[in-house]
């Protein structure tokens, strides 16, 4: 009888140190796997090679459009993730922000770039991230991405 109880504890004390080890001390001090970026102090140069930018652009933040992508990409930021997407907002044409300057947006406008900082599409209406993301997989760099990966699937 003993042998059995100790071999179940062997079992089960791996999974109570991966129970503690995954639970943060704090968890307001987790931060979140995907938030969206203010474009004010945002560099687009920075992303270069690293990260593709999703510039959502509107004239307020009370927007519908710009509400209703939010929505949107906060739904299924998965696939976002994993495409290394970072998401950069600018709801004020007041400030001229840079990344403005840069991709000159009229009233709300969805604009994805990517890796090597070329803006490949710009949309006047929301995209959910299935979309979103069915686009960048066409893009020439995340195919060549997708081969590097998985070299046997061309």
């Amino acid at each position: 009888m003993k042998p059995a109880i100790s071999l179940i504890l062997a079992m089960l004390l791996p999974l109570a140190a991966l129970a503690q080890a995954a639970a943060p001390a704090d968890p307001a001090a987790v931060p979140a796997p995907w938030a969206p970026v203010e474009a004010a102090g945002v560099d687009l140069e920075s992303f270069h090679w690293i990260s593709r930018p999703i510039v959502v652009f509107a004239d307020s933040p009370q927007d519908p459009l710009f509400l209703q992508q939010m929505k949107l990409l906060a739904a299924d930021p998965a696939g976002l993730i994993e495409r290394d997407v970072v998401v950069i907002v600018d709801t004020d044409p007041a400030a001229r922000t840079p990344v403005r300057q840069a991709l000159r947006p009229r009233g709300f406008s969805l604009v994805l770039m990517d890796k090597d900082g070329k803006a490949m599409l710009r949309k006047p209406l929301p995209w959910d991230a299935r979309e979103i993301t069915r686009a960048i997989d066409k893009f020439p760099l995340r195919r060549q991405e997708m081969l590097e990966q998985r070299p046997s699937g061309r």
